[in-house]
């Protein structure tokens, strides 16, 4: 029937030592691929999904946002805002084997990107205080009332029309932050950045670095192998979009 996000700059205790987890990026990345494989496992046109974790990047968002377009079904998210010395309050009343170090916990709330209600991944949002009473008929609403968002060629999967695709993939993503590296050491700061052979600009707002390009083409490799598209010319643009939906 739909998937319900949760939001917010805490994740909830895990099976592992949660302090270690959040030290490491590469613990932290493996967390958030079970998360994601289980929701994938579960998403069906009849159950109702509840990822009751940080959800705190916004291309992990859209990812799942993307997941639910695949599967035809609805989702929302629900913001909780809670302040930041609240929260740290909180943790403080936790048995001390559930806690978090101040220098974790800082560090999550640094990496936070806090969702937007205009990007079509974030909404529907309901942002929520400590103090509020869920909005429960909105919820319902959203997610048994409203239509599904359509899916479209970068959502559906496909099978793979040629034995070339990944190397097409490969290159093309290669190719593509190729062309932004070399954009970014002539353009100024904050200009929009053409890619040849895709109508979409780049607007990143800012100079990115080869590694977070890096990161950016790594994942969304990763996701297009499990959901390939037919047409191989569209991965350029795909791409594109992709970068400027995680990093700009």
């Amino acid at each position: 029937m739909g998937l319900l996000q949760r939001s917010d700059s805490l994740p909830h205790p895990l099976c592992w030592e949660k302090n270690a987890i959040f030290s490491d990026s590469r613990w932290e990345k493996d967390i958030r691929g079970a998360l994601k494989a289980d929701v994938l496992r579960l998403l069906n046109k009849d159950d109702v999904v509840i990822l009751d974790a940080s959800n705190y990047i916004k291309g992990y968002r859209y990812e799942l946002y993307c997941a639910s377009k695949q599967n035809k079904t609805t989702q929302c998210l629900v913001h909780c805002l809670v302040p930041i010395e609240q929260a740290w309050t909180w943790n403080q009343t936790r048995l001390e084997m559930e806690q978090y170090t101040r220098e974790v916990f800082d560090g999550l709330v640094m990496r936070y990107e806090t969702p937007n209600s205009s990007n079509r991944w974030d909404s529907p949002m309901f942002s929520v205080l400590p103090e509020d009473v869920p909005p429960f008929e909105s919820l319902y609403d959203a997610l048994y009332l409203c239509k599904p968002p359509p899916p479209n060629q970068s959502t559906q999967t496909q099978p793979l029309s040629s034995t070339n695709f990944l190397f097409e993939l490969d290159r093309t993503t290669q190719d593509v932050t190729n062309c932004i590296i070399s954009a970014q050491k002539t353009v100024v700061t904050g200009d929009k950045i053409r890619v040849p052979g895709v109508d979409e600009l780049l607007s990143l707002g800012r100079k990115v670095t080869l590694a977070e390009l890096t990161r950016a083409r790594r994942q969304f490799i990763s996701y297009t192998k499990m959901h390939p598209v037919e047409d191989s010319m569209k991965l350029r643009s795909l791409f594109v979009q992709y970068v400027n939906t995680t990093l700009g």
